[in-house]
């Protein structure tokens, strides 16, 4: 077990006693009309937790399922229940604006998830399916079916605040579906099973980039400079440059990080000492950037967003096994 932050190791044992009590204390979870899946993760963050939800909205509502989004609105300045509306990602938070863009569906942001999906269910007559955002940890709202994406960072981190695991491995025991990347499978599968209970199930998930059109990898020329403000950014890099995009570097800010124009004058300073030909960032990062910021960075070269998106590998089965748990 490795520790990101070895110098609070002796915090741990009070994050896992506190773990403790507030299991001990936890109460009876709300159950709301229609059946939730929650999509979590063991770690604090970097899992892929909104490409999987987008997936499964997708898949659900193709399969002709009325969908919803429920989600916390990490970081948002908007207070209450909300229904995301427009681009604000400051009051709605960045993941909810996305996955709003993105799926398609109503996004419902609040700290109290019931109360979220109580405002979904009353504004919808007929009945649907709830996704629950980054909900393993989220035990005051019954679910129907728990997700979780277990990474290979994961299997050797360690607990809060000197790793990023919330919880420890053992509470895979909660989980009805697991589900690791493909790229990962043959490290990570054996390595969760023991955890697992006998009826929990495993999905692959691949993931790839996507680059817009006409250009695709090259949108922003050979020598482009990379920035984003996602929780294992080193990822994104790695993944674009396999990619064949030729980033010249890679600017990282603390995930969820609200942009300033101070930021993108950084970053255009970096891109002029490199001779940079433009610049790559994700969607989580480009829904956060004003009119303006765009703007000014493309007055030294294009910006492109690249999404990232993640199908399953046996989609059919993955579709047949969840509709089986809703009922």
């Amino acid at each position: 077990m490795s520790a990101r932050r070895p110098w609070v190791w002796p915090l741990v044992p009070i994050y896992r006693a506190v773990l403790t009590v507030k299991e001990s204390l936890r109460s009876e979870p709300k159950r709301l009309q229609w059946p939730v899946v929650s999509v979590g993760s063991l770690s604090a963050g970097g899992a892929g937790k909104t490409p999987v939800v987008i997936a499964l909205t997708q898949m659900l509502k193709a399969r002709g399922w009325n969908v919803d989004v429920l989600s916390r609105g990490y970081g948002r300045r908007g207070s209450g229940v909300e229904l995301v509306e427009g681009t604000d990602t400051r009051r709605f938070g960045d993941e909810p604006v996305l996955v709003a863009q993105r799926a398609e569906v109503p996004v419902w942001v609040g700290a109290d998830r019931y109360a979220a999906g109580v405002r979904a269910e009353d504004a919808v007559k007929d009945r649907g399916v709830h996704l629950l955002d980054d909900g393993f940890q989220h035990r005051r709202l019954a679910r129907a079916v728990d997700v979780v994406l277990v990474t290979a960072d994961d299997l050797d981190d360690a607990l809060l605040p000197a790793g990023n695991l919330r919880e420890p491995l053992h509470e895979l025991a909660r989980a009805d579906f697991v589900a690791v990347r493909e790229e990962e499978a043959d490290y990570v599968v054996p390595r969760v099973k023991p955890f697992l209970r006998e009826a929990t199930l495993l999905w692959t998930l691949r993931r790839k980039l996507r680059f817009p059109e006409p250009l695709f990898v090259f949108g922003a020329g050979l020598r482009p400079v990379a920035f984003c403000a996602i929780a294992r950014p080193e990822g994104f890099a790695e993944m674009l440059k396999e990619a064949g995009c030729g980033i010249v570097d890679t600017i990282l800010l603390r995930d969820h990080h609200a942009y300033l124009m101070s930021d993108i004058e950084r970053i255009i300073e970096l891109a002029k000492q490199l001779n940079a030909t433009g610049f790559v960032t994700t969607e989580k990062d480009a829904v956060k950037l004003t009119t303006e910021m765009r703007a000014r960075l493309e007055m030294l070269g294009p910006v492109i967003v690249v999404a990232l998106d993640v199908e399953f590998v046996f989609p059919e089965r993955v579709a047949r096994e969840l509709e089986a748990r809703l009922g």
